[in-house]
């Protein structure tokens, strides 16, 4: 055999080899991603972002290519509808939203933030007019309503006429009525792909019957989440967090405040890390704020860290609410409660070295010449000893007692005794005993 020939003989059984052994099978080349899958039913609150927020995470873990979320809902908080449209209108992967018979006020935002969406028989989506119907309110919803549909490439007066009732749209909804599509009527407006009448329908109109499906379904942690999302139950968190605070700062760290405050804490930050809410700054602000109340407790100061705390832990907390007026109402309302229980409190608990360099401290007692605001009429007649130069003001002990007080005519010197001749309200009018004496005599 020629050099040539073996050559060509090496050069052929290398490329078998690589056809056979390093090129990837047609089954390894072609197989599809997985498709995560999950279900919204019921009320659009915190415990369905959380949902939502948890699908994606797991769609990241498995290297999945598609979400598919299925929709069942009559509504919801707009707030909840919010953040889930921005996770999905944002995220990288094929979204599909199926309807499952209603898709109604902000589910309706939910499903047009979606790539694709596919109807079921029967379903309907729209009617988002929100309430309360104010201008302002109705216009705000508009306007998310049109930019969620221009993003994802659908006509933004359709979504509009779903919020607006005065805006009507064709013959689907008159000027005056609220907007809602059927099945068929979506898929006529371009609102929806197609009508199907399953899940295995819906994969294999995308090619994608073969692809693994990840169940991501809502367990406790959700359902917490989706409780803690009341605002009145988020008012009361931070209430509880504030109180704890404005305690420990009083008593100087007895720890049982802090106990409450903590277990607060943990469910205010942990129902807003479930939703993709809360980041890792609020949580280092909040931190951040107890660390430097810690440091104003230990360290001789002027109340600056106690106030840098202060102001830390309360910026965290409107951050986590999102911002905005909403955030402030929560606060606010948690603040009142906060104060309310604390002024309760006030009078049984122990006073700390920080509370005393921020709290003004000085009271008006009576061995320091201060007096209540009381009936001072039975005075009238008795007699005292100067303890002040009277020039004309000054101080007289009467009973055992100092008041203020002032001398008719000329100044009488401490030590001199005198007689009360006046009581208008608090004025205490006085005369040296002898001048009250002769006066007597003189009559």
């Amino acid at each position: 055999m020629t050099g040539k020939a073996f050559a060509r003989m090496f050069l052929g059984a290398s490329f078998c080899f690589m056809i056979l052994f390093v090129s990837p099978s047609p089954t390894m080349a072609l197989a599809p991603s997985p498709v995560v899958a999950a279900t919204i039913r019921g009320e659009i609150d915190a415990g369905q972002t959380a949902l939502v927020f948890k699908a994606l995470g797991e769609a990241a873990d498995k290297k999945a290519g598609t979400l598919l979320l299925e929709l069942e809902t009559f509504g919801g908080q707009v707030e909840a509808a919010v953040k889930i449209r921005d996770m999905i209108s944002d995220s990288k992967l094929r979204t599909i939203c199926y309807v499952k018979n209603r898709a109604w006020s902000a589910g309706a935002l939910i499903a047009i933030s979606h790539q694709h969406i596919v109807m079921a028989p029967g379903g309907t989506i729209g009617a988002a007019e929100p309430i309360p119907t104010t201008e302002k309110t109705v216009a705000a919803v508009r306007s998310e309503f049109a930019a969620t549909a221009a993003k994802m490439g659908r006509n933004p007066k359709v979504a509009e006429a779903m919020v607006d009732k005065s805006l009507g749209f064709g013959n689907y909804a008159a000027a005056g009525k609220i907007l809602s599509l059927t099945d068929s009527q979506a898929v006529e407006v371009g609102y929806a792909d197609l009508v199907a009448p399953d899940r295995a329908a819906v994969l294999q109109h995308y090619g994608l019957q073969d692809a693994p499906v990840i169940e991501v379904q809502g367990g406790w942690p959700e359902k917490i989440a989706g409780w803690l999302s009341d605002p009145v139950i988020k008012s009361a968190l931070i209430g509880v967090i504030i109180l704890a605070v404005m305690t420990e700062i009083k008593t100087a760290g007895t720890g049982v405040a802090a106990l409450f405050g903590l277990a607060a804490t943990a469910l205010f930050f942990g129902a807003q890390w479930l939703t993709g809410v809360a980041g890792w700054l609020e949580v280092l602000l909040f931190i951040v704020g107890l660390i430097l109340l810690g440091v104003e407790m230990i360290v001789p100061g002027f109340g600056v860290f106690g106030i840098s705390g202060i102001a830390c832990v309360l910026f965290s907390l409107f951050l986590t609410l999102g911002g905005g007026i909403g955030a402030l109402n929560i606060m606010a309302g948690g603040t009142v409660a906060a104060v309310i229980g604390f002024l309760i409190l006030l009078k049984y608990l122990p006073s700390s070295r920080l509370w005393n360099r921020l709290v003004l401290k000085d009271s008006l007692k009576s061995d320091r010449g201060y007096t209540a605001s009381d009936d001072l009429s039975a005075l009238l007649g008795r007699r005292g000893q100067v303890l002040t130069l009277l020039r004309p003001a000054g101080t007289v002990e009467i009973d055992g007692r100092i008041f203020d007080v002032v001398s008719e005519g000329r100044f009488v010197e401490p030590g001199a005794t005198v007689r009360v001749i006046s009581v208008n309200g608090n004025r205490i009018v006085v005369r040296a005993a002898e001048e009250s004496a002769g006066a007597v005599k003189g009559e």
